[in-house]
């Protein structure tokens, strides 16, 4: 028997991503029975689901619809527009030319608007930029547009203005001033220790062939692909927003993060279908009732 990874995530984190994953196709909200039922998968009761669906609900996170006289819920637009943004990094992401680019964030925000200043640092640092000083922020040329579409979806594009262009200085020592490297290994090894060697013993379980591993399946291996990979991406999503795809010559000798990403993307490409076999066959369920 497979041992599954039981990180601790919040209610709330794992339905966003079983929302993203496989309720954004047209007419594909999902009734609360099968949220109910997919977190039941994860080891989450009913009531703390329904609890946690009220709660996204009231900040605008999921909208519901009726169908059938049956409740169901889907991403907000708001919520639709970040997940489709995220998946530009969560499922493409790209590690920085070592002789490329850079691009920076300089913004002043009057002292009477304190609130909007720390909230556009903390938008700066979720989108991967390092501080370089208070006013002046700093990230891989690549994700210059998405920054941009993000802080304009916060209101706060009117403080900030970007540049683009070569910086020629110690990189290596730089980086680890602007960034917090310390707490980006620290999420990189939390990853790892839920998952690491996770691709070899998925490999071992159903072979590498993904297309074969699928037609060969059963419900139990579904259905552990699902309690598998729903909490593994949900820890992952984070990473590549700290982590912008800085070049591996600027960052400490035996760093992990290309161990984290082959890690999460051999999986996702293995067990990814499995997993989405089994929630749609609950969703399945639901209409054939």
């Amino acid at each position: 028997m497979m041992e599954i990874p039981a990180p601790q995530l919040q209610h709330q984190q794992l339905i966003l991503t079983i929302c993203g994953l496989y309720g954004r196709r047209g007419g594909s909200a999902l009734p609360v029975s099968v949220l109910i039922d997919m977190l039941g998968d994860l080891g989450h009761d009913a009531p703390g689901v329904r609890s946690a669906v009220s709660r996204m609900k009231a900040k605008g996170v999921l909208n519901s619809v009726r169908s059938g006289g049956a409740a169901r819920y889907e991403l907000s637009p708001r919520s639709l527009e970040m997940v489709q943004e995220g998946d530009e990094r969560i499922f493409a992401p790209h590690r920085g030319d070592p002789d490329g680019r850079w691009v920076l964030a300089i913004f002043s925000v009057p002292e009477s608007m304190r609130d909007r200043r720390h909230q556009l640092r903390a938008e700066l640092a979720r989108l991967g930029f390092g501080s370089m000083s208070a006013g002046v922020w700093i990230a891989p040329a690549a994700v210059r547009e998405s920054a941009r579409r993000r802080l304009e979806d916060r209101g706060l594009a009117e403080y900030v203005e970007f540049f683009t262009g070569e910086y020629e200085s110690d990189m290596r020592a730089k980086v680890a001033q602007w960034w917090d490297l310390d707490a980006l290994a620290a999420q990189i090894d939390e990853f790892l220790d839920y998952y690491g060697g996770s691709l070899e013993a998925w490999t071992k379980r159903v072979g590498d062939d993904a297309a074969r591993a699928l037609a060969a399946s059963d419900p139990d291996i579904r259905r552990d692909a699902f309690r598998y990979y729903v909490p593994m991406l949900t820890l992952w999503r984070r990473l590549p927003y700290r982590d912008p795809g800085l070049p591996l010559k600027y960052l400490p000798d035996g760093w992990r993060g290309p161990e984290a990403r082959e890690t999460f993307f051999g999986v996702h490409r293995l067990v990814g279908p499995l997993a989405e076999a089994h929630a749609q066959s609950l969703v399945a369920d639901v209409a054939a009732a």
